[in-house]
């Protein structure tokens, strides 16, 4: 036990460099443009697109979008598979805290089956619990509003940055 309580000290490795200002701005207003994108579809429309998962989708795709987890296959796979089983594991066990556990470890492990890994998308079973909604939840919010995301990421990446995004589809 010893062991275990001396690895949380952690390794003393120095802290990552901070990324160049440009580069902070950028993923700030990216995500800004995001968010506002899919919040002002919302009132236009009038129904529900925004997950509150969706905040932390716009830290991985605007921050770090070179990354397996920032790409469009891993956002909107990640999170359509993330929300369906919440809403499968809520319909057959009930809103129990165990039947939310059993949903968040199923995603994660059907994410990483799948080559589907978004981090973001983990939380959506437990909010899938939280607010017990129908089965649209597919549709929107989560569908739409990750495509909605992902369509921004794909412009504003592309003209913002020398390299191209996606990396993969």
């Amino acid at each position: 036990m010893t062991k275990v309580f001396a690895k949380l000290k952690g390794d003393g490795a120095p802290l990552p460099p901070r990324a160049a200002t440009k580069a902070i701005a950028l993923a700030g207003l990216g995500s800004f443009l995001a968010i506002a994108s899919v919040a002002g579809l919302t009132d236009l429309l009038s129904i529900g697109l925004v997950l509150g998962s969706f905040g932390a989708s716009c830290v991985l795709i605007f921050g770090f979008p070179d990354v397996p987890f920032s790409q469009p296959r891993n956002v909107i796979v990640g999170h359509v598979l993330s929300s369906l089983l919440g809403l499968v594991c809520l319909r057959l066990f009930g809103p129990h805290w165990w039947a939310m556990a059993v949903a968040v470890g199923a995603a994660v492990a059907l994410m990483m089956f799948t080559r589907t890994v978004h981090p973001p998308a983990g939380s959506n079973p437990a909010i899938v619990f939280l607010t017990q909604p129908g089965w649209g939840f597919i549709l929107y919010p989560t569908l739409i509003g990750a495509l909605v995301i992902v369509i921004v990421a794909l412009i504003y990446n592309n003209v913002s940055r020398p390299t191209k995004y996606p990396k993969y589809w």
